[in-house]
């Protein structure tokens, strides 16, 4: 039961690793915590039920969810933060504003799909596949390769291309940067885009899981999403891997042993313990 109970949690931790990704992505250049993440990835959802509704297939309901996604990301950056930024904003100018972009995306949602509960299709189902004696979902499996592929094509952007460089270069000193020939605005505006596609596969991949979709849901995974960034060191991609398996396993277990009213709660609590104990 111990290892059945691991397995899930990493399944669900990879997903939470990209929601943190997100995050750390904005972080890494901006120092900014970008906390419409959480609705972001709500909108990335409804945008894939939506082309789900119009009947183009979930392939294409998943590029459609991250587009739509990405454009929001880039739109958000372009039109309330470029804006502050070159007002020199301080920080905590731009913080309250993408909190108020956070409430205005998900009263839109509200707004234009309702506020109850609406059921997602179920995005794999091929039976179930047995992993030393522990049995799971292709829900889950293929929920674990698609955001493990995902965080690879991430990685490799970011580490092994031109765009990736400059994103480098950017979160080390912006002005250097610019004195060299990168336009850190498209750079900023690009990670923007990267980080609401995290939100969107993210997003589809939850829903298809539990098959719901609702405006709200972007609270709670947000949150996850923020303590597993928090955990693995917020601005480091790798990092936001192990702190997204650390929640998904913590999660878990508390479900196994303590009970489903404990599922949000103990991702909290490991944050508090990690940040008491080993801060840094």
């Amino acid at each position: 039961m111990l290892l059945e109970q691991i397995l899930n949690g990493v399944m669900l931790g990879m997903v939470y690793a990209l929601i943190a990704v997100g995050y750390s992505l904005v972080f890494g250049i901006l120092r900014l915590l970008n906390m419409a993440h959480g609705s972001i990835f709500a909108f990335g959802a409804h945008m894939a039920l939506f082309a789900v509704a119009m009947q183009w297939g979930m392939p294409a309901a998943f590029v459609f969810s991250i587009l739509m996604t990405g454009l929001l990301g880039m739109a958000m950056d372009r039109v309330i933060l470029a804006p502050l930024r070159a007002k020199n904003a301080p920080n905590i100018t731009c913080l309250i504003s993408v909190i108020g972009v956070s409430y205005i995306i998900q009263n839109m949602l509200m707004i234009c799909f309702d506020s109850t509960k609406k059921t997602f299709p179920k995005l794999f189902d091929f039976g179930n596949v047995e992993i030393f004696g522990v049995t799971l979902t292709s829900a889950q499996i293929m929920m674990f390769l698609i955001a493990l592929v995902f965080l690879v094509i991430l990685t490799v952007i970011v580490n092994k291309t031109k765009i990736g460089l400059a994103m480098r270069a950017s979160r080390e000193n912006s002005k250097a940067a610019n004195l060299m020939g990168i336009d850190v605005k498209k750079v900023v505006t690009f990670t923007f885009f990267l980080s609401g596609m995290c939100a969107a596969v993210a997003g589809v991949l939850v829903s298809g899981y539990y098959q719901m979709v609702y405006c709200t849901m972007g609270t709670d995974a947000g949150l996850k999403g923020f303590s597993a960034a928090v955990l693995g060191g917020i601005g480091v991609l790798y990092g936001s891997v192990v702190g997204g398996i650390v929640v998904g396993v913590a999660e878990a277990l508390a479900v196994a042993f303590l009970g489903g009213s404990f599922r949000s709660a103990i991702a909290y609590v490991v944050l508090f313990l990690v940040l008491l104990i080993r801060p840094s």
